[in-house]
């Protein structure tokens, strides 16, 4: 069994909101795409969080430095999962767990661009990583990628950290991208995009519960 999460990319603050009321009974995590919260910023999630109680709020802040001191406020303000880039300083990364864990909340780590996906998610693991990003970008899905070959090279580790994916996931995929090993499936386009968000979003959900 996988969770689903889904993408909420718009920069529009009442779009997302409205959006949210479509999909939210129909996933598990809503996840506040990188352009959408720094467009919005904190009140966005502060809405979020009072609205749909019984989700999961993910802030993809896609931190780069000043982990601890960036991702603080979100956690604070009732974020469950901040990202932080694999790419980042290693002590980037802790300061996020240890907000993370100060909070009792999640620290994803996001392997988008990292070179060495194995060796980066050994490392974060080690420092206390709880979820493991596995993303790729829409820039990359235009070249033709998929997250097939990283998703299995990450989940052959057998770490015991939850491992996300995102990139281009649908129905049609969903369950491969749950086979594979992914405990959270991200949806973006894929739900906001269709013609019934509401019905997609059921419907991915179900495959990843399987």
């Amino acid at each position: 069994m996988a969770l689903t999460q889904m993408a909420l990319d718009s920069l529009d603050f009442d779009a997302t909101i409205a959006l949210a009321e479509k999909v939210a009974p129909h996933v598990d995590i809503l996840e506040i795409g990188t352009p959408c919260i720094k467009h919005n910023g904190i009140k966005l999630l502060e809405t979020l969080r009072a609205k749909f109680p019984n989700n999961k709020i993910l802030v993809d802040l896609k931190t780069m430095d000043a982990g601890e001191y960036e991702s603080e406020p979100f956690y604070k303000a009732g974020a469950d999962i901040a990202v932080v880039l694999g790419v980042s300083d290693i002590g980037t990364i802790k300061g996020v767990i240890k907000a993370a864990n100060k909070y009792g909340k999640k620290a994803q780590v996001d392997l988008i661009s990292v070179e060495d996906k194995v060796a980066k998610t050994k490392e974060v693991v080690a420092a206390g990583a709880h979820i493991i990003g596995i993303h790729t970008g829409l820039d990359q899905q235009a070249a033709g990628h998929t997250p097939f070959a990283d998703l299995a090279a990450i989940a052959a580790l057998n770490l015991g950290v939850d491992i996300s994916v995102a990139g281009g996931v649908k129905a049609a995929t969903a369950a491969q991208v749950r086979d594979a090993g992914a405990t959270i499936i991200v949806a973006g386009a894929a739900i906001y995009g269709a013609a019934d968000p509401a019905a997609s979003a059921a419907e991915i959900t179900a495959i990843a519960h399987g």
